[in-house]
């Protein structure tokens, strides 16, 4: 059995803030982390989306702060508030240093992504800064031929109908057989000698060099490094000759890979246990209050304040049948139509009643049951198990993750 002032279940962004915000809070709560095994942020992209269009669909928007005030009362934003939203983007900041752009401004940047569209976040690699689309500049997409999660024509044609510049794309070999992203981010971090018996970076470069030019700019795939993936763009700019950037793809994400990888190492400055050898199979509670968690080896994790950080439907925070929808771990009320027939739309990319599904939350983030009144008191919740938002829709997952890790992480704290 271990025991903690606060315990985190959930390692994704909303997870890791919450757990570093109670750590770093006065004080200096004990924080115990509970999280699946291997790199928790490989599916985010990297990229932290504020908001980028409004739940009735106005964007992309410029300045996300511009619509805060006129979202829903059961929106996350409006529950925590515009100021905890600035506090957890500062703390974000502050963990990835220089390596992101965005926070020296409120406005959205428009970062190509593999699909051809243009994304509007508010915090982004360095590694993606020189494909923005606020610089006019043409620019060549190069795709890996095996690498079928970005296809450099198809997204060269798509990114060239919404912006006023010119874009080619092509796919080009990969020195390596690989198929993984992953894979192919370390074979270039370890630049071994590839088939043609040059170095792997220089094989690749010779590759792109066919489409380089002064006047253009190149997307790679985001798979340029895991750990030296400054020097593998600074050594590919200084041989083509032209500014370089990646390419935000699905998952695995290399950039939310190496996102991970410094929160990581924030939590282990701030004294954060991180518990990964054990998955959370069920609770102990009693009289309105939350004692324990179980792991599936058998310990169990008891604190003083918890925070629920699972995830929505696709990450199994929630789960479904023919007729109802659950919260698995507390059993926090869902609040969703009891006929099926009312969760989505019939146009595909309809309003889905489904998509904004989670748990009802206080002003403290303490999950609701359904008389309203709050389940456990020593329970908060934050990120994508919360109701009340369509991440997807609205480009909002990152901010309200990080919004909501850092309120529920500090008010955890605070009450222990």
């Amino acid at each position: 059995m271990s025991e903690a002032d606060v315990c985190v279940v959930g390692g994704g962004l909303a997870g890791k803030v919450a757990a570093l915000t109670a750590a770093r809070a006065d004080g200096g709560a004990s924080v115990t982390l509970v999280t699946e095994p291997g790199p928790d942020l490989r599916d985010t992209g990297g990229l932290v989306d504020v908001l980028g269009y409004t739940p009735g669909g106005r964007g992309p928007l410029v300045n996300p702060f511009w619509a805060l005030d006129d979202l829903p009362e059961t929106h996350p934003y409006t529950v925590v508030g515009e100021g905890t939203l600035r506090d957890g983007l500062a703390l974000f900041d502050d963990v990835v240093g220089d390596s992101y752009g965005g926070g020296d401004t409120d406005r959205n940047a428009l970062v190509p992504t593999a699909f051809g569209r243009l994304r509007p976040t508010g915090r982004y690699p360095r590694s993606v800064e020189a494909g923005l689309a606020s610089e006019r500049r043409e620019t060549t997409l190069l795709g890996f031929k095996r690498l079928p999660s970005f296809d450099g024509p198809p997204a060269a044609d798509r990114l060239e109908a919404v912006v006023p510049y010119r874009v080619d794309g092509f796919n080009v070999d990969f020195p390596s057989e690989t198929e993984d992203p992953v894979e192919m981010a370390e074979f270039l971090d370890e630049n071994p000698v590839a088939s043609t018996g040059n170095p792997a970076r220089e094989s690749l470069a010779a590759s792109a060099r066919i489409y380089q030019s002064s006047e253009k700019r190149i997307g790679f795939p985001a798979v340029l490094g895991l750990e030296r993936h400054r020097e593998i763009r600074q050594q590919f700019e200084d041989a083509l000759e032209v500014r370089v950037f990646e390419v935000p793809a699905g998952s695995p994400s290399v950039p939310g890979m190496r996102l991970d990888s410094q929160f990581d190492a924030a939590l282990a400055s701030a004294g954060v246990s991180v518990e990964r050898e054990a998955t959370v199979t069920g609770a102990e509670t009693g009289d309105g209050h939350v004692d324990s968690v179980r792991l599936s080896s058998g310990e169990t994790v008891t604190a003083s304040q918890f925070v629920l950080a699972t995830g929505g439907l696709a990450e199994g925070g929630l789960a479904s049948t023919r007729t109802t929808v659950t919260e698995p771990l507390f059993d926090c009320h869902v609040d969703a139509p009891d006929d099926r027939g009312e969760w989505a739309e019939r146009d595909p990319f309809g309003d889905h009643a489904f998509a904004r599904f989670g748990v009802s939350v206080d002003d403290g983030l303490r999950p609701l049951g359904a008389d309203d009144v709050s389940a456990f008191g020593n329970l908060r919740a934050a990120g994508r198990v919360l109701g009340g938002f369509d991440y997807a829709a609205e480009n909002s997952g990152g901010g309200v993750a990080v919004a909501t890790g850092y309120a529920a992480g500090l008010r955890a704290a605070e009450t222990v």
